[in-house]
């Protein structure tokens, strides 16, 4: 098995596709955000080989905890690689693991080709095989009814939760959904 590649990027493709060279040989890597990678640099992969009956895939990411995370992610039923792929594609490993320690079926939702059903499978099933480890620097201060506010006002809720982490917001609900109100219109 290949726990980690280190190389230089050959080539890239808008599918997700990025092509190492480690040493004159060349491994097609599917990662999560390819337009990061740019031809010439050097990177480094933690990788995930999934073998199937019609090809060995080999999956990239930046971290080992963020393989870890993709890993618990394929383990629940109706998750596959490409789905739990594009749930790192679409947010943050940490933010992903703190909303499934939260329970947030909401947020876990909005990630394309996850709907309320697998979501509420992905909470019920990992909840409590997540890595142990610091509090999440994801957390936010605003409360349920300031995100619902937002989301109301037509903002994604991973956009509001995302935007919103790290911002001490006023303790009254009506101010703090201002406060957030500017903070998302100057994105």
């Amino acid at each position: 098995m290949i726990g980690y590649l280190r190389g230089r990027v050959i080539d890239t493709s808008r599918t997700g596709h990025v092509l190492v060279d480690v040493n004159g040989v060349g491994y097609d890597v599917t990662v999560g955000k390819s337009s990061e990678a740019q031809v010439g640099s050097e990177v480094v992969y933690f990788i995930y080989t999934s073998v199937r009956p019609d090809a060995i895939v080999l999956f990239g990411f930046n971290s080992s905890e963020e393989r870890t995370i993709f890993e618990l992610l394929i383990e629940t039923p109706g998750v596959g690689p490409s789905t739990a792929l594009g749930a790192l594609r679409a947010m943050p490993a940490a933010m992903l693991e703190a909303a499934i320690r939260a329970g947030d079926q909401k947020l876990i939702s909005t990630i394309p080709g996850i709907g309320p059903k697998t979501a509420s499978r992905m909470i019920l099933e990992l909840k409590g095989k997540l890595p142990e480890g610091q509090s999440s620097p994801l957390e936010t201060n605003a409360t349920e009814t300031v995100i619902e506010g937002l989301v109301g006002l037509g903002f994604a809720r991973k956009d509001v939760v995302r935007s919103l982490t790290g911002v001490s917001l006023p303790s009254d609900d009506a101010e703090a959904i201002k406060v957030g109100l500017s903070i998302m219109s100057s994105l």
